[in-house]
C-alpha cells in the first residue's frame, strides 16, 4: 500500500478512521504508547510484548494526525536490521518518510554533510576493520600480537572511545579491566595511542571517530548544532538499553535541551555490557525527566505460557550479589502469557558434547518430519565455536541449516546473479507489460539459476543455492500480499536494493546456529538452548556478581526468543568417554526438573538450599568465586584455608594410597578442591559428607566410611 493511498482512505474518512485504522489492532498499553505523542515517553517493554508495533504505530499516528513531520522525526536503533524492519513497517503504514537509522548511520550521515563547513576539506575514510591498523599500532611498539589478541584489543577500544576516554586518561579509569589482549594496561594505552597515530598517518576514521567527531562539532559548532536540531524535532530510540555513554552524548546535542524524545527499552535485555552499554539511560530516565510518561508493556504475545513462565523465573531466580550488584540489578517486568498453552519445555542432560549435538539434530528431525519449517527452528548457544558439532550432526542427520554471523545473505553468488536478473527482466517488463503476478515471475527468472518448486533431496552447496533463491521467491508473494497487487517487479528490485545495503536478509528455509547475543531481536517457533554447563553458561571468564548478572539476562534473552517450542541441553563431559565433571548451570537451579532454587526471593519464604550446591561468593571476604575449584570449596584462592594442616594431610595420604592400589591417578579418587572442602567442612557424618560439593553418590558409597574414618582418626592425633 502506498502513502497516498493509505492517506487517502484516512483523509476520507475522518479522524474516527484514522484511530481505528492505526490505533484499533493495539493492546491497551500499546495504544497508549501510540497516543502519547508528546515526549517525553519512556516505554518498558518486555520481551515479545509488540514494542516495534507500539512505537511504528506511534510514528504513523503522529505523521497522518499532523503532529509530526516526517522529515522532521529521527527513529534511531541499534542494528541496520532493525533499522530496516522499522522503516518498512513505517511503509506499510503510509509513513515511508520517516527516517529510520543506526546511530551511526544516523550520525555518519551528518557528519558527512557537514565536514566541509566544520573542519573543511574532504572527509577522511572510514575504517571496516581494525584488525590491520592495530596490528600495525602493535608493531610499531614492537609488541608481538596474534589473531585472539588483536581481537581482545579492538573490543577494548571500541569500548574505551564509546565510554568517552582517550589514550590520555584510558589507565586512571580502567584499572578493573583485567589484562585485554594478554597486556597489562599501560601496554593497552600504548596501543590505543599508537593505533590513533596509526590512523591520522594513513587519514581515515573508525566507526567509533564518526560519533565522537559529529559529537565534537555538535558541541563547538553553534551554527551546525542549530541547523540540526531545526532539521529534528522528535526522536524516537529503540533498545534503549544499550545505549553507550557516547551515544547518550550524542542524543542530548540532537535534542539540545528539549525533550520531544520517546526510548524503548527493557533493562533485563542489557546484554552488551562488555561494549559500554548501560541500561542507566533507561533506568535513570525518570529522574533526568519528571514530567515524562512511563508505560510498561507486559502483554507477552510470542510465547507460550510454559515458555513466558520459565523466563520470568529465570530473573526470580537471582539472589543477592552484594550491595554493588544489586543496585545496578534492575526489578524485572513480569511477562503476562497472551498465547494458549503449549508444551513444557524440555531439560535434556546428554553423557558427551557429541551425544548432545546428535540428541538435538533427532529432536529437530523429528520437528521438520511433524510440519515445522526449518526457518522456524534455531539453534542457540553461548560460544562460537560450539557451532561446529552442531554443523556436523544437522548435516549427518541430513538437515539443512544457516549460520548466523556466516557469509551475509546479500553478498551470495546465487543472490547476486538473480537481482542482476531481474533488474534485467524489469526493462522488458516495462516495455511489454506484465503478464503474470509478481511472484511466478520471480519464480520464471530465478528458474535458470537453479530454482525449482520443490526443493532438491542433495544437501551441500546445491540445497544452499536453493534455499537462497527460495527465500527471494518467498519474499516476493510476501510482499505483494502486504503492499497489493499493484507491487511490481521494479518496486521489487529497488525494495531488494534496500535491503541489501541495509543488510536486512529474507528468511532462509534452514535451520539457524547462533550465538544467544546474536540472536537478540529474533524469534522462532522452536528453540534449542545447548551447552548450559557451568563454565559456558555463565562463562568461566564472568567473575564478578554483575558479570554472573549479565549472563542470566542472556540466558533469558535466549528463552524469549521461543515462541513455543524450548529444549535446554547440557553435558556432563566434553568427549566421549571423557571425565563426567560438568555440572548443569547454576541458572537452571530450581528450574530444571527435581532442582531447588538457590535463590530466597522466590516463593513466600526462603527457599530451600541445596547442601550440595556451590556457594556464589567467598565465605570469608564475600568476594565472587570465579571458578569451580574455589566454589567447591566455597572460599576464593586469597583468603587463607581453614583446615588443619595434619587433617588435610592424612586425607592426602590416604587418597595417595586408595590410587595407588586402584592403578588410577589420584584426582579420580577426589580432586585437590574436594579434599580442601572435606577437612574444612570436617563432616561428621554420610548426610553431611554427601552436601559437599564433587563428592557424588558413587564415591560416597565407594569412599564415604573410609573418608570419615580418616577425619576422625587426625582428630584424635
Amino acid at each position: 500500500m502506498t502513502t497516498d493511498n493509505f492517506t487517502g482512505a484516512l483523509s476520507q474518512d475522518g479522524t474516527a478512521s484514522l484511530e481505528d485504522r492505526i490505533l484499533g489492532g493495539l493492546d491497551a498499553e500499546q495504544r497508549e504508547v501510540a497516543s502519547t505523542l508528546n515526549g517525553p515517553l519512556c516505554v518498558l517493554a518486555g520481551a515479545g510484548t509488540g514494542k516495534t508495533r507500539a512505537i511504528t504505530h506511534r510514528i504513523a499516528y503522529g505523521v497522518h494526525s499532523g503532529v509530526y513531520t516526517p522529515q522532521r522525526l529521527l527513529a534511531v536503533t541499534f542494528t541496520a536490521r532493525a533499522a530496516a524492519e522499522m522503516r518498512s513497517r513505517l511503509r506499510d503504514l503510509g509513513a515511508g518518510n520517516v527516517q529510520a537509522r543506526t546511530f551511526h548511520a544516523a550520525a555518519l550521515r551528518q557528519l558527512q554533510f557537514f565536514w566541509p563547513q566544520a573542519v573543511g576539506g574532504t572527509l577522511p575514510n572510514l575504517l571496516e576493520h581494525k584488525a590491520q591498523t592495530l596490528a600495525e599500532a602493535a608493531r610499531r611498539l614492537r609488541l608481538s600480537t596474534d589473531r585472539a589478541s588483536i581481537r581482545d584489543l579492538a573490543s577494548e577500544i571500541e569500548w574505551a572511545k564509546v565510554s568517552m576516554l582517550t589514550p590520555a586518561n584510558y589507565l586512571e579509569n580502567a584499572q578493573d579491566r583485567g589484562a585485554p589482549g594478554g597486556f597489562d594496561l599501560t601496554a593497552v594505552a600504548r596501543v590505543f595511542q599508537s593505533y590513533e597515530d596509526v590512523k591520522t598517518d594513513r587519514n581515515v576514521i573508525d566507526f567509533e571517530d564518526v560519533l565522537l567527531i559529529t559529537v565534537g562539532i555538535l558541541q563547538e559548532d553553534e551554527k551546525v548544532a542549530a541547523t540540526v536540531r531545526e532539521q529534528y524535532r522528535h526522536f524516537v530510540v529503540d533498545e534503549y538499553q544499550d545505549v553507550s555513554p557516547l551515544q547518550q552524548r550524542l542524543l542530548e546535542l540532537w535534542l539540545g535541551g528539549r525533550d520531544e524524545l520517546c526510548v524503548v527499552g527493557d533493562a533485563s535485555q542489557t546484554i552488551y555490557s562488555f561494549t559500554g552499554a548501560s541500561p542507566r539511560h533507561l533506568l535513570d530516565f525518570k529522574a533526568r525527566y519528571p514530567q515524562a510518561n512511563v508505560v510498561k508493556l507486559i502483554r507477552d504475545y510470542r510465547s507460550t505460557p510454559q515458555v513466558v513462565k520459565l523466563a520470568n523465573d529465570l530473573l526470580a531466580g537471582r539472589r543477592s550479589g552484594g550491595p554493588a550488584a544489586d543496585a545496578a540489578w534492575a526489578a524485572p517486568l513480569q511477562l503476562v502469557a497472551q498465547r494458549p498453552a503449549g508444551p513444557v519445555p524440555t531439560f535434556t542432560e546428554c553423557t558427551d558434547d557429541e551425544a548432545e549435538a546428535a540428541t538435538v539434530a533427532q529432536k529437530i528431525k523429528a520437528l521438520l518430519d511433524a510440519g515445522t519449517p526449518a526457518s522456524e527452528v534455531a539453534i542457540l548457544f553461548r560460544t562460537n565455536g560450539q557451532s561446529e558439532a552442531y554443523e556436523q550432526a544437522l548435516a549427518a542427520a541430513g538437515v539443512g541449516y544457516q549460520l548466523r554471523g556466516g557469509e551475509r545473505f546479500f553478498a551470495r553468488k546465487e543472490v547476486r546473479d538473480a537481482i542482476l536478473q531481474l533488474r534485467a527482466a524489469t526493462r522488458a517488463v516495462s516495455e511489454e507489460g506484465a503478464s503474470e503476478p509478481l511472484g511466478q515471475l520471480v519464480r520464471d527468472i530465478v528458474s535458470s539459476l537453479g530454482y525449482t518448486d520443490s526443493a532438491p533431496h542433495s544437501g551441500g552447496a546445491l540445497r544452499e543455492r536453493w534455499e537462497s533463491l527460495a527465500a527471494l521467491v518467498a519474499l516476493a508473494d510476501e510482499l505483494v500480499q502486504v503492499r497489493g497487487q499493484e507491487f511490481g517487479l521494479a518496486d521489487f528490485v529497488n525494495e531488494l536494493q534496500e535491503r541489501s545495503l541495509a543488510q536486512h536478509a529474507p528468511t532462509v528455509q534452514g535451520v539457524t546456529l547462533a550465538s544467544l547475543h546474536a540472536a537478540k531481536g529474533l524469534e522462532w517457533d522452536a528453540v534449542f538452548l545447548v551447552g548450559l554447563s557451568e563454565g559456558l553458561m555463565p562463562i568461566s571468564f564472568a567473575d564478578s556478581p554483575e558479570s554472573v548478572d549479565e549472563e542470566r539476562r542472556l540466558l533469558y534473552v535466549g528463552i524469549t526468543r521461543a515462541r513455543e517450542n524450548l529444549s535446554l541441553s547440557w553435558s556432563t563431559a566434553r568427549t566421549p568417554g571423557g571425565r563426567a565433571n560438568r555440572k548443569p548451570s547454576r541458572f537452571l537451579d530450581g528450574l530444571r526438573p527435581n532442582s531447588v532454587a538457590t535463590s530466597s526471593t522466590r516463593g513466600k519464604g526462603p527457599a530451600p538450599r541445596r547442601k550440595a550446591a556451590a556457594p556464589a561468593v567467598c565465605r570469608v571476604c564475600g568476594s565472587m568465586l570465579s571458578s569451580g575449584a574455589e566454589r567447591k570449596v566455597g572460599r576464593c584462592n586469597a583468603c587463607p584455608p581453614s583446615y588443619e594442616e595434619q587433617t588435610f594431610e592424612a586425607l592426602r595420604s590416604w587418597r595417595r594410597e586408595v590410587a595407588l592400589s586402584a592403578d588410577v591417578p589420584a584426582f579420580v579418587v577426589f580432586t585437590d578442591a574436594t579434599l580442601t572442602a572435606i577437612a574444612e567442612a570436617r563432616p561428621a557424618s554420610i548426610e553431611d559428607l554427601a552436601g559437599l560439593a564433587g563428592v557424588g553418590p558413587s564415591k560416597l558409597e565407594k569412599y564415604g566410611e573410609d573418608v570419615l574414618k580418616v577425619l576422625t582418626e587426625s582428630t584424635e592425633l
